[in-house]
């Protein structure tokens, strides 16, 4: 045989194992869902980050280039990259105070904000996880339920509640009667109303739920042998908390404290409702007004702090989480938990807990329906109904008029209705792209996650949660100014279809963590030898996704969906780069509060907190499934 007859048959083996190969590759769907997750997440997550850094470094406007001219001589022009815009902005001391004020005091307080919101998540909501799955306090599954809806709300109407409640007339800033001046005639100082303190009050009791159902997870899952056998040891109960239920639960601790930071420094729709006398300038404040008022690149260089600041933290997180793996909190023992008997003091220790429950959890609806009704705020004997059903304006506001919103009731007012559409279609696409993406991302990730390309899919997956909201909103923002990307920014096409598809897009992509995690974890709780068994028997594998893995995971599936559409409708500090002012109801809502037009604010406050809570509700009691699933009664 000649030697090219023998290269022939070499050269025919190579390109048949190959094809082999490559039949074997694209015939497993979990390779198939990696390749193909692996280049659009690629594309979507990577490449706008990647703008967004870039943008940093690039002169965006003749006035960009003329400060930095002015200080340094660099000779930059418009459209040029330069280093310069990170010492302009932190060390700038060409220009007195210029950093100290437009960065270091606004991140300082940002700082201080934050930890005080830490402080009080964790204190109420930890207290809370303890009482319940540690004692006999009664009323469990009241408490359970009712405590999650300030997380089920978006964080600004609990902020709109507390201005209702200690706003009075001896603040300038507040224009309206609150509720505790109506009934006690007592005015709250201005400090309780607006500014850095209250706005940590409103973030720590935004996400002290958070804390709670994290805290009590791993209360509730904790093996009771390692308490059982302390208590035959004779240890008293403050021993038994110090020595072993504290070092159980300070994985979780440590997470809740460096999550709730984490999103608390980058919150912006808090500071910016509780900003009415202007007497706390936030770092996410100080962002949106370098970004909108033509200082973009000092705008990107806070956004890539915020992003590497996020980054940082859950890394530490992570590694923290690491090394306390040596705690096994979960066996196949005892699940009997001694809890504590609180005797005499439960009934009392319940109304208390019912009360501030209540009071941070029910009577912000309560204040919402009053405002909403109202014509004089704070005078009960001025309630019409107007602000619902009237088919006039129900105020005479020209400013307004002239940017063509509706001031009619809220039922008839076509602003707020097609507001409210744009915002459910939103929704419902991002929760259709988030939910089926994790579902398959899960999958995948679960049958190959020994794999690289497994885990680059799963961090790239999980990459949008450690950008801050307001940052990967600015990505969007700069991704929406490029000449490729020009038809996604509705300030140039006029056009709100613009507005929602530049939506989708972010909110498909920020909110994929949630559904690819919830549906990681259900394929990993999930035998393989299931899957295995309808493989023998030739059922394809569309008909196994759908027949056999998704009825057995509904609940978690169901909740893959659930909370992309809950967060999607509730948000604004994501999409208020991005959109116009009537885009979204969040957006709506955002301009009458700014313009005095308190019913209608917080008559939508209320008709979009309701439908949340709502669907939540109506979804927990068809499917099971719910983003508050409780750990007591």
């Amino acid at each position: 045989m000649s030697e090219n007859v023998v290269q022939q048959n070499k050269t025919s083996l190579f390109f048949t194992r190959l094809w082999n190969s490559i039949k074997h590759f694209f015939s497993t769907p979990s390779n198939v869902i990696l390749l193909v997750f692996g280049i659009i997440l690629s594309v979507v997550v990577l490449y706008p980050l990647a703008t967004m850094i870039l943008d940093s470094f690039k002169i965006h406007s003749f006035t960009e280039a003329r400060n930095i001219n002015d200080i340094w001589d660099a000779g930059v022009k418009s459209g040029q990259y330069t280093f310069y815009h990170w010492p302009y902005l932190l060390f700038n001391k060409e220009t007195p105070g210029y950093s100290k004020y437009y960065f270091w005091r606004p991140l300082g307080l940002s700082v201080v904000m934050a930890l005080v919101a830490c402080t009080i998540a964790v204190l109420f909501g930890g207290t809370l996880a303890f009482l319940i799955t540690r004692t006999n306090i009664p009323g469990k599954k009241f408490i359970s339920t009712v405590f999650v809806f300030p997380y089920i709300m978006p964080s600004w109407s609990i902020a709109m509640f507390w201005v209702n409640f200690f706003q009075n007339t001896r603040i300038e800033a507040a224009s309206d009667v609150g509720m505790l001046q109506s009934i006690t005639g007592l005015c709250a100082p201005s400090w309780l109303v607006f500014g850095m303190w209250p706005t940590a009050f409103v973030l720590g009791l935004h996400y002290a739920p958070f804390a709670y159902i994290l805290i009590g997870g791993i209360l509730r899952n904790m093996d009771a042998n390692l308490e059982e056998a302390a208590v035959i040891l004779k240890a008293s109960r403050a021993k038994i908390l110090g020595r072993i239920t504290l070092p159980i639960v300070a994985p979780a601790l440590v997470s809740t404290v460096l999550l709730v930071f984490a999103s608390s420094i980058s919150s912006y729709s808090v500071p910016a409702f509780l900003n009415a006398d202007g007497s706390f300038q936030s770092i996410s404040i100080t962002l949106r007004s370098a970004l909108i008022g033509g200082r973009k690149g000092e705008g990107y260089v806070i956004s890539t702090i915020l992003m590497i600041f996020s980054v940082l933290i859950l890394t530490i997180n992570n590694w923290f989480t690491r090394s306390r793996r040596s705690f096994t909190t979960v066996s196949g023992k005892s699940g009997q938990i001694s809890k504590i008997n609180l005797r005499k003091a439960k009934w009392p220790i319940f109304t208390v807990i019912a009360i501030l429950v209540t009071f941070f959890a029910i009577v912000p609806l309560l204040t919402f329906i009053i405002y909403s009704l109202e014509d004089t705020p704070g005078m009960l004997n001025t309630i019409d109904l107007k602000y619902w059903f009237s088919n006039k304006p129900v105020v005479e506001d020209a400013f307004v008029e002239a940017r063509q919103f509706s001031t009619k009731g809220l039922f008839l007012n076509k602003t707020i209705l097609s507001a409210f559409g744009r915002t459910v279609l939103v929704a419902i696409v991002v929760s259709l792209i988030c939910g089926t993406s994790g579902i398959l991302i899960g999958y995948a990730v679960a049958r190959k996650r020994r794999s690289r390309v497994a885990n680059f899919v799963s961090s790239l997956a999980f990459l949008p949660y450690l950008i801050p909201a307001l940052s990967f909103g600015a990505m969007f923002f700069a991704l929406s100014k490029t000449k490729a990307f020009g038809f996604l920014d509705v300030a140039i096409t006029m056009k709100e279809i613009s507005a929602i598809l530049i939506c989708i897009i972010a909110g498909g992509i920020k909110f994929l963590p949630f559904a690819s995690r919830s549906g990681t974890n259900a394929m990993l709780q999930l035998s393989g030898e299931i899957e295995e068994a309808a493989i023998i028997t030739g059922c394809p594998w569309a008909k196994r996704m759908t027949r056999i893995i998704f009825p057995i995971q509904k609940s978690s599936f169901i909740s893959g969906y659930l909370l992309p559409f809950i967060s999607c409708m509730r948000e604004y500090t994501l999409f208020t780069l991005i959109t116009s002012s009537v885009t979204l109801t969040t957006n709506v809502l955002e301009y009458y509060s700014r313009n005095g037009i308190s019913q209608l604010a917080n008559g939508i406050n209320l008709f979009l907190v309701v439908f949340v809570i709502g669907v939540n509700l109506t979804v927990n009691k068809v499917t099971g499934a719910s983003i508050d699933k409780g750990i007591g009664g």
